[in-house]
Order: C-alpha cells, then structure tokens, then sequence
C-alpha cells in the first residue's frame, strides 16, 4: 500500500466571459451540481474519499467504493465531484443533499439512501500517481494522463473538455438547464488551496420579479436593517414564500431597503402557507425586486439568490 500525500483542493475564481487572453488559452469543462471530493486510492483496492474541509466522507458513499479497485498497486490521489444523477441524467444536487449528511448515520440508512439515489463520481483532475507528485505539471499534462487511466464505469467517469469554444459551451449548459462551466487555463499548476484566477467558474444566471413580503433583522453593526429579505411570487391569487436574498446590495441600498421596510410593517404574514423563520418581521407585499439566481429546488425555493435592484416601475400584480 502506498503513503498518499494530503491535498487540499484547488479552487476556482469567479467570472465572465471573454477570457483573459482570448478562449485559446483555456479548456472549458462543464460545472458540476454536486459535493466536491479528494480521492485518495492507495493501490490496495481501498479508498478514501475526503470533503472540501478536509472531512472523511467515505462512509455516505458507498456505492463509490468499486473505485478503489480502478488503478491496481498504482497509488493515485484525484481531484472530483460527487453527482446524483435525475431522470434526464443531469446532476441534481437536492438528490445528493439527502446523502451529505449521513457521515455517521447507521449504516442501513445510508443503505437505503443510497438505492434511492445513487451517487455518481465524475474526476477531473489527478494531483499524484504511482509515487509521483504532479501538482506541478500543467494543466494539459495532468489531463492527458488522468484520460490515461481508464476511469469509466456504472460509478465514475472524466468529463469532456474543450478548447475555444466558451461562448459556445456556456449556452449549451444553459439550454440544457446545468449550472455553468468551469475554463482552466491550459498551462496552470494544480494549487492546493488556492482559489486561482487560472480556474474560472461561470455561473449560468436567471432572473425574477419577486415579492418581498418579509425581512429577517441584522445584528451588530447591522441591527435595524435587514440581513435577509424573505421572497415570493403570486400563485393562483396567493402569495407563495420561494426563498430568501442576502447577497447583492451595496450598504446605502440597504439602508434605503430598511426605510421602505419600516413603513410597510404589518403583524401577519402575507405568505401562504406561512414560513417558519425564526425573528422574521412580515410587510405589506408591495415592493418589487429583481433577483439573480441559478436554479429552483423542487419545492419552487430559488438557488443562489443575490439582489439586483428594486423594480419601483412593477406593482406586485406585474410579477408572475
């Protein structure tokens, strides 16, 4: 069995397109909606997988344990993300999320959890092989020898890159409803810990006209104004709760957010059914903002929620 370095995963920055330097300088892979994980397999048939913080997280996975037969007496240190896959075979991260937190649950448990949602991983970086550091090889290097491993079965695979074609790969994700993509410069070095400019991750954004109905008080230097306004949008003549932003305004919109708040205050909720946030103070459901976000979960809740602006020009009744 071979002593594997511990590596802390590379990160990437986020941004826009165009690429510095022009879409010949970078290979664009698809962004993955899942858990991220350092694999570490030393050649003995086992494996480790390790979370973003460093956390053991094997034991929540395993239907991944076949990997650890992939590279036979190699000893192999990979860089990846776990997926759950939906209907259409797309990552669907609320399938995952009822995997992640079962570290230490009973071991039928995350049994069953695991026939109702197989995890799949998708690698796409190796840091070591076979006695050899390869942190220090560039990018395209290092992807030529992890297509050389042969990663490709029921439980793991390598996703596909290409070179040129960022405008181009960033649509297809959108039109096929994937969170985005990820452009790694072709001559970086794999920097543990670093959240490198080399690594660019482009979100796919949508926007909606949403109700604010709520709002959630700061504390501290924020006490008064609010952390968090609590969203909706009209269904069939009620207003439904579909999440809440806390990201995206400077500190005089906030502040202007605050006085408008302030004079809308009533003592009921306008939700239906009403949500259970705790200190939440409701308001007549009057204001109108615009929000950036990535997807929805099922239940209709927004992902990635981040401000944009107040909609004065909308009344509630526009939005829809």
């Amino acid at each position: 069995m071979v002593t594997l370095p511990r590596i802390t995963p590379m990160l990437a920055t986020p941004g826009r397109l165009p690429l510095p330097g022009g879409d010949d300088r970078w290979a664009v892979e698809t962004k993955q909606d899942g858990q991220r994980a350092i694999v570490y397999l030393p050649g003995d048939g086992t494996l480790e997988l390790r979370s973003r913080s460093g956390e053991v997280i094997t034991r929540a996975y395993p239907d991944l344990l076949d990997i650890g037969g992939a590279l036979p007496g190699a000893g192999a240190v990979l860089d990846g993300e776990i997926i759950a896959l939906d209907e259409q075979g797309r990552a669907d991260f609320e399938r995952l999320h009822s995997r992640m937190g079962l570290v230490r649950a009973p071991a039928g448990a995350v049994e069953r959890t695991a026939r109702r949602a197989p995890a799949h991983l998708v690698v796409f970086d190796v840091m070591f092989l076979d006695g050899r550091s390869l942190v220090g090889q560039r990018y395209v290097e290092r992807r030529q020898v992890l297509r050389s491993l042969g990663l490709e079965g029921p439980s793991c695979s390598v996703p596909g890159a290409a070179t040129g074609r960022s405008a181009e790969a960033l649509e297809l994700t959108r039109e096929q409803g994937l969170e985005g993509i990820v452009c790694k410069l072709l001559t970086s070095r794999y920097e543990p810990g670093v959240r490198s400019r080399s690594w660019i991750k482009i979100r796919n954004t949508l926007t909606v006209d949403a109700i604010v109905g709520g709002w959630v008080p700061g504390r501290g230097r924020l006490t008064g104004l609010p952390s968090a306004l609590l969203l909706g949008q009209r269904d069939e003549g009620r207003l439904r709760y579909i999440g809440s932003v806390g990201t995206g305004w400077s500190e005089p919109e906030r502040a202007d957010l605050a006085r408008l708040l302030s004079v809308a205050a009533v003592s009921t909720c306008p939700f239906t059914p009403a949500p259970r946030i705790t200190g939440a103070r409701w308001v007549l459901p009057r204001l109108v903002g615009e929000i950036t976000h990535t997807s929805r979960t099922r239940a209709g809740y927004l992902r990635h929620p981040s401000w944009h602006r107040l909609r004065p020009d909308l009344a509630p009744e526009d939005t829809g």
